[in-house]
């Protein structure tokens, strides 16, 4: 059993209380828009990490994380990109990636919103975990957690890091 916890969009910023839910995980899913190299150093301190870069990141960010990742969780296919587009209206690499990889689940980001669905025509579970940064339109910062044991997604919730704009514990 695996316990994950996928952010997106912390836009350089962390805070206690993301790393509070990264030291309870064996594995940290980031889909993008990371911001600074120094998010990926800090989480790599408490959990193991995944991720793939985003339109903000720079050469430094994208020369450790690739645009697309895929890999298996216990015996889940797991496919990441930024930019995904609307299912199941998927933009032509997010297809590709359908196509060719068959993910059981794919992790998105970009557009700042929380949304967890399962994509019947595509047969993928799509989760975008909105934005656990500080920067953007959203007014709630989000995380998704849950459990992979062996072929099954288990005790899968939102979490919720409070208001974008509240000042915080930033590091």
């Amino acid at each position: 059993m695996k316990k994950i916890l996928i952010i997106s969009d912390t836009h350089s910023h962390i805070d206690n209380t993301i790393l509070k839910y990264v030291k309870e995980t064996d594995e940290v899913w980031h889909a993008g828009d990371i911001g600074n190299i120094k998010i990926l150093t800090e989480i790599e301190k408490f959990s193991k990490i995944k991720s793939v870069y985003g339109n903000i990141d720079d050469h430094v960010i994208r020369s450790v994380s690739p645009e697309t990742n895929s890999f298996f969780c216990e015996k889940i296919k797991v496919s990441m990109i930024h930019i995904a587009g609307n299912p199941p209206y998927f933009n032509k690499k997010t297809k590709k990636i359908i196509e060719t990889e068959k993910p059981n689940i794919l992790v998105c980001g970009h557009s700042h919103i929380l949304k967890v669905k399962y994509d019947k025509e595509n047969k993928v579970l799509l989760i975008n975990p909105g934005a656990a940064g500080r920067h953007g339109f959203h007014k709630k910062r989000t995380m998704v957690r849950f459990e992979i044991n062996g072929n099954e997604i288990e005790n899968m919730e939102v979490i919720e890091l409070g208001n974008r704009s509240k000042s915080s514990n930033s590091i």
